[in-house]
């Protein structure tokens, strides 16, 4: 339960830091016979920070759950 509440807060804290998770999608503009033209976009999927703060909250929850229920 300790490894999974620091895993939960860890990612809490994560997603505060970045705001979101980027990525990079290829398309294809143009082909005529066989030279092509492509793009890279580079998009971001948003994660709302309310997300992050609960991760967190949870996650130390966990861990506190777990060091109290060793003791």
């Amino acid at each position: 339960m300790k490894l999974l509440g620091i895993v939960l807060a860890a990612l809490g804290v994560i997603a505060l830091l970045y705001g979101g998770i980027g990525y990079n999608r290829q398309h294809t503009v143009l082909q005529m016979g066989s030279m092509s033209a492509s793009v890279t976009e580079h998009k971001t999927l948003p994660i709302a920070p309310i997300a992050g703060v609960i991760a967190l909250l949870g996650g130390v929850a966990l861990y506190a759950a777990g060091v109290k229920q060793r003791s």
